[in-house]
């Protein structure tokens, strides 16, 4: 089977070294973080279904709540050549006045080299990697997960070349094999934004991405991505970005404004000839600001500024719903 891939520009091709930043786990459900609300529809429904929410974080408290996320601590750098090491320290992961703040800091530390239960065959679990960024990451992984429904965040984002923010999801269990036979979904990716070059978009760099990864193991991975320009990215508001993962279907969205699609047709996995695979299983949800890496340093200005440190990423929530028509498929309330 071959997938018929779009690239939105030349910087997309290079998503797929992200991908290389997750692993597995087991599935639990969650509860509701905060008052349950309504999400808007990017299009009418004919079929009369909503949205009802199934679990969410509006940071309400004073900390991270461990019951829902995993605070990552590893210098590994996601196999995309990252300069940071995550720490789970309130200076990189902290809740204040109901924000979630990822903050990357321009420090030298030391740190596990591998992520936890991760590392190549032989590899000495206490081995220790120095790096001159520290950062925050967050995850789901054997909290919540699942299979389709819409997958939002509220946030804002720091600018500067080198800067690489992420919402994004893996699969809980990897059941079609390693990555990316398993797939990998990337909500929303950034890379050096604001930054101005002959080369940039006009006022600087606003694109945001949206890709699937899949295929088989690595180095035989495939992937999917389509982007956009959107100018708002830099103007120190609070946007909504999302997905809206239904059976055989993707449409991310900014805003509540679809931007980007992809169907059956557009994937596959080598481990099986099922129509929907490997996107048809339980994935959870991560959250990170990574900085550098062979994406953002190939383009723009190059490498990392070491200017504007600390870099600041800002969740005000994030939220998951299914569609009341078919939780098991998550159609009915896309209007198809």
């Amino acid at each position: 089977m071959t997938a018929n891939i779009t690239h939105f520009t030349a910087l997309a091709l290079a998503a797929s070294v992200l991908a290389l930043s997750g692993c597995g786990g087991d599935s639990a459900s969650g509860g509701s973080g905060g008052p349950i609300v309504s999400a808007p529809s990017p299009t009418p429904s004919p079929t009369g279904g909503a949205w009802q929410m199934v679990w969410s974080d509006e940071f309400a408290g004073t900390a991270i709540d461990t019951g829902r996320w995993n605070l990552i601590n590893d210098c590994w750098g996601g196999g995309n050549e990252e300069r940071q090491c995550y720490t789970p320290r309130p200076e990189n992961v902290s809740v204040e006045n109901g924000l979630l703040v990822l903050t990357a800091r321009s420090e030298q530390w030391t740190g596990p080299a591998w992520p936890a239960n991760f590392g190549p065959s032989g590899t000495d679990p206490g081995e220790q990697r120095t790096k001159p960024y520290t950062s925050g990451k967050i995850t789901t992984q054997g909290n919540f997960a699942r299979t389709y429904g819409r997958f939002e965040i509220r946030a804002r984002f720091p600018q500067g070349q080198g800067v690489w923010p992420a919402f994004w999801m893996m699969p809980e269990r990897s059941e079609y094999g390693g990555w990316a036979a398993s797939g990998e979904i990337d909500i929303l990716e950034i890379i050096n934004p604001g930054v101005v070059c002959d080369t940039c978009e006009a006022g600087g760099e606003n694109s945001i991405y949206g890709t699937l990864h899949f295929g088989g193991n690595w180095p035989n991975n495939d992937q999917f991505s389509q982007g956009r320009s959107f100018p708002a990215l830099l103007d120190g508001e609070f946007h909504t970005y999302g997905v809206i993962w239904e059976e055989g279907r993707f449409s991310w969205t900014v805003d509540g404004e679809v931007y980007a699609t992809a169907d059956a047709s557009d994937w596959y996995t080598t481990a099986t000839t099922g129509r929907n695979a490997p996107f048809d299983r339980d994935f959870h949800i991560i959250l990170n600001l990574a900085i550098g890496g062979r994406w953002p340093e190939g383009n723009a200005l190059g490498g990392v500024s070491d200017e504007g440190f600390p870099k600041r990423m800002e969740v005000d929530w994030v939220r998951v719903w299914e569609c009341d028509a078919s939780p098991a498929t998550g159609r009915g309330c896309t209007g198809g």
